[in-house]
């Protein structure tokens, strides 16, 4: 009976420690799609950009007017691949920190803070919230992307 106890305990261990590594792996395939992004804009990758999301994407921009209103802006995912992709001499670094990932079944949430940076000159801040769906594939889309902007205050990395 004790070895048989044993062996339970053990098994649900090694469950447990499997679940784990799978969650842990899910995190990090999310991590990178999000980290791919940046790396991307970037370096005017349009096309590496262009495969973290699903076409379907839904893009949208939270900022206050200069009145003093909250606004809602929706962008595109094709406009946004058109910037990206179009010849600009200067970078456009977005820094990410305080990162938070939530993961159930195929549906990912990611919140970040962020600083971005045209070359090295500070131009807004805010938080990106991505929603992310795996594919039938295995691989992780972003289909969801909302983000608030503003000049100050900002937080900076």
């Amino acid at each position: 009976m004790k070895y048989l106890y044993t062996s339970l305990v053990l098994i649900a261990t090694l469950l447990s420690a499997s679940s784990i590594n799978a969650q842990q792996t899910e995190t990090e395939q999310v991590k990178k799609v999000i980290e791919d992004l940046f790396i991307g804009m970037k370096q005017g990758d349009s096309s590496l950009v262009s495969s973290l999301f699903r076409k379907d994407v839904r893009m949208l921009t939270s900022y206050t007017s200069p009145e003093g209103q909250p606004l809602l802006k929706e962008g595109s995912l094709q406009d946004f691949l058109i910037a990206i992709g179009t010849p600009h001499p200067n970078v456009w670094n977005e820094k990410i920190w305080n990162t938070e990932i939530q993961i159930d079944d195929n549906l990912a949430q990611v919140w970040t803070d962020y600083a971005f940076y045209v070359d090295d000159k500070f131009s807004h801040c805010g938080v990106d919230a991505f929603q992310l769906a795996k594919e039938n594939d295995g691989q992780w889309k972003i289909v969801h992307l909302i983000d608030t902007r503003r000049k100050s205050p900002c937080k900076t990395p």
